[in-house]
């Protein structure tokens, strides 16, 4: 089942409550979070208050995605605002079996991401452990960037490495998502798009999401 997750960080910041009911409403299956911490990426966006001010008005799956230096700082923190799913960057930690523990530890589900040039083979390891796999298809900091050709290739890999290491893990797929690659995204194994730009500037967002989800 293909499962969108449309991004708050392409989100009206001052309307963020509004935003995320007008997200139940449009059918979303997951909300994404992406948490910056100024250091790992040179953007700023919010942290764990917001989300647990957000949490008692939606019912959907919170995808907290951490682009932050210290990801083990933000776990704990990050079960207490109510997330169900998070994530940090391969880049970022050395010692990351350690925080995949700490993540599920709080009942979330835990996930890597990889930057678009990262190989997908780093993870042959751990993948058995993950429940999902977060593949960047743009440089992370900033919404609303060109997608990189390049990463569906990579979705490809990712899938055929779950295979062989006998893993569960889904992918998610975040960066310039839209109706032009969606299909081709999905062709290739990945089960979740992370959509920011294409929902929220869609006229109407139910149908982006209906038209993202039943891509072909």
């Amino acid at each position: 089942m293909i499962k969108i997750a449309p991004s708050l960080l392409s989100a009206d910041f001052s309307r963020l409550q509004e935003e995320l009911k007008m997200l139940t409403q449009a059918g979303a299956d997951i909300v994404h979070l992406d948490i910056m911490d100024g250091h790992f990426v040179p953007n700023l966006t919010f942290g764990p208050p917001v989300i647990k001010a957000l949490r008692p008005h939606s019912d959907l799956v919170f995808d907290a995605h951490l682009m932050v230096e210290q990801p083990s700082d933000y776990i704990e923190p990050l079960h207490e605002a109510g997330c169900d799913m998070v994530s940090f960057h391969y880049e970022t930690e050395p010692h990351a079996d350690r925080v995949v523990q700490l993540i599920k530890k709080y009942d979330m589900q835990a996930g890597m991401v990889l930057n678009p040039s990262t190989p997908v083979e780093v993870l042959q390891d751990i993948l058995p452990a993950l429940d999902f796999v977060l593949l960047m298809s743009v440089n992370p900091g900033f919404g609303g960037q060109k997608f990189i050709p390049y990463v569906t290739a990579k979705v490809k890999r990712l899938a055929e490495l779950i295979e062989r290491t006998k893993s569960s893990a889904s992918i998610e797929i975040d960066g310039g998502v839209g109706p032009q690659n969606a299909a081709s995204l999905i062709a290739a194994g990945a089960n979740i798009l992370v959509a920011g730009s294409a929902v929220f500037n869609s006229a109407d967002r139910a149908e982006m999401i209906r038209t993202l989800r039943n891509s072909q």
